[in-house]
């Protein structure tokens, strides 16, 4: 059997890390199994469905690399197909319509509580005449409503095993308000089979609606698929995850500066592990290791610091012309004039970044000329005469250089060993500091490195002045 999997997001609002989460198993599933990910826009809400949400859904699919291996199709352009199966399923009077209205479906309900039944549809349009059905349909609305059989449905989850429900608690369920406007539960069923769907992976959330989407299948003569329901995402209180981070799109993820790799490794271990016991992996190794025995039933935990942990890693990891490309996005078009001075600068800040957002500040320095403290450039208790004459050392040696190659590796010897001689607090703190005007940063040979000989001189020089003019 060939696997055949989707995701079927709603474009009523933008993609969330739980939605991703759904698309990244069905799509890695469907790769370890050499099968087809399959994406569907299921647009049937008329009202809250949005073109700008569904835009935002493909273009960030698209950014993670989770892309379907046919093309998208959309419930709106289907509704011939519901209409068919509908049809179907009243002319074999395995559905019928319903006329009660709100209320009176609320007088039936509240009975029902008062005398201690679970509460569901009592039947009472189920056998209205032919002859009644065609007057009311003439002058009533009416919806369309599934006859459920009485009985245990039961299936075997690939990640919960054995699932039973008992249909009685259900009633009748509404399956259209018209012939044209399916409901969820039957526009999926239909779906799924047209589209050869073999596995249905999604959230713990969809559980209850797997056992009506059985009997919708039956009734139809559907071949049944196989089910894996996700774990919940619960937050740090190992309760169900506040909506404050599901209604977070990816967008603001991405807009932060969260690489698509990090997020589908933090997402991968949201319910999942590898079969060794690692957190940094590759997609390579996400795809090639996964396996949905190794999902786990309980909850799994949202950790904001893992994913900044592990944004930090897979920034690390990259390699430093692929993070300069990345980067573009986040820094002023005019950094990038000095192409080769921007790509250095990416290489002596990649070990110090959380996220892409960091690296204009993180490096603002190198590209416009800091602003200078006086009482900073000293190394802590040493005066200010002493910073100036060990710059001045450290200034004679950088003058001696030429600007291929700098600094040398004979510059950095010479600096370390005046440092040594002096001590390196006193040597190579007001070098880092009359360098970038910052307590916090690259170490000074590395800001050499970046700024090269001749703005590094002109930044030594005044923080001399400064110094000279102060003491």
């Amino acid at each position: 059997m060939d696997v055949r999997v989707r995701f079927a997001p709603s474009p009523t609002g933008f993609l969330h890390l739980g939605g991703v989460r759904t698309a990244l198993f069905n799509w890695l599933f469907a790769r370890n199994e050499g099968g087809k990910f399959l994406l569907r826009i299921e647009d049937t809400d008329k009202e809250r469905s949005e073109k700008r949400f569904e835009d935002d859904i493909l273009q960030n699919l698209e950014w993670l690399g989770i892309v379907p291996d046919e093309p998208i199709i959309r419930q709106t352009d289907r509704l011939d197909a519901y209409e068919k199966f509908l049809k179907q399923l009243l002319e074999e009077n395995k559905a019928y319509y319903c006329f009660c209205s709100s209320k009176e479906l609320e007088e039936e309900y509240q009975a029902q509580l008062s005398q201690g039944i679970i509460p569901k549809y009592s039947g009472k349009c189920k056998n209205i005449s032919k002859e009644n059905l065609e007057i009311k349909l003439k002058s009533s609305s009416a919806v369309i409503r599934l006859k459920m059989p009485e009985r245990i449905i039961s299936f075997s989850d690939m990640i919960r095993g054995k699932v039973e429900f008992d249909t009685k608690l259900f009633g009748d369920i509404i399956i259209a308000k018209g012939l044209r406007e399916p409901l969820y539960n039957l526009a999926v069923v239909v779906d799924d089979e047209e589209q050869r769907i073999t596995h249905v992976i999604r959230g713990e959330e969809h559980l209850s609606n797997t056992p009506k989407q059985i009997v919708i299948q039956e009734a139809l003569g559907f071949p049944l698929v196989t089910y894996a329901h996700l774990p919940l995402i619960l937050g740090a209180d190992k309760k169900k995850l506040s909506k404050r981070f599901l209604t977070n799109s990816l967008s603001d993820y991405k807009n932060k500066g969260y690489l698509p790799s990090a997020v589908l490794n933090f997402l991968v271990l949201l319910g999942w592990h590898p079969k060794e016991d690692r957190e940094v992996l590759s997609i390579f190794e996400m795809v090639n290791e996964f396996a949905i025995k190794r999902v786990q039933k309980a909850g799994a935990v949202f950790n904001p610091e893992k994913l900044d942990w592990l944004n930090f890693m897979h920034i690390r990891a990259m390699d430093s012309e692929e993070l300069s490309k990345n980067l573009i996005p986040f820094v002023p078009t005019d950094w990038l004039s000095d192409s080769a001075k921007f790509n250095r600068s990416v290489i002596i800040s990649k070990d110090r970044l959380k996220n892409l957002c960091d690296f204009q500040n993180d490096s603002k320095f190198i590209f416009t000329l800091p602003e200078y403290k006086v009482e900073t450039i000293p190394w802590k208790d040493t005066t200010q005469q002493d910073a100036i004459k060990n710059l001045k050392n450290i200034l004679d040696l950088i003058k001696n250089e030429i600007d291929e190659n700098f600094p040398s590796t004979e510059l950095k010897d010479a600096i370390l060993k005046f440092a040594d001689e002096e001590g390196r607090g006193n040597v190579l703190w007001p070098l880092r500091t009359a360098l970038s005007g910052m307590e916090s940063s690259p170490g000074p040979t590395d800001l050499l490195y970046v700024l090269g000989r001749a703005e590094s001189i002109e930044r030594i020089n005044i923080a001399l002045r400064k110094l000279e003019v102060s003491s």
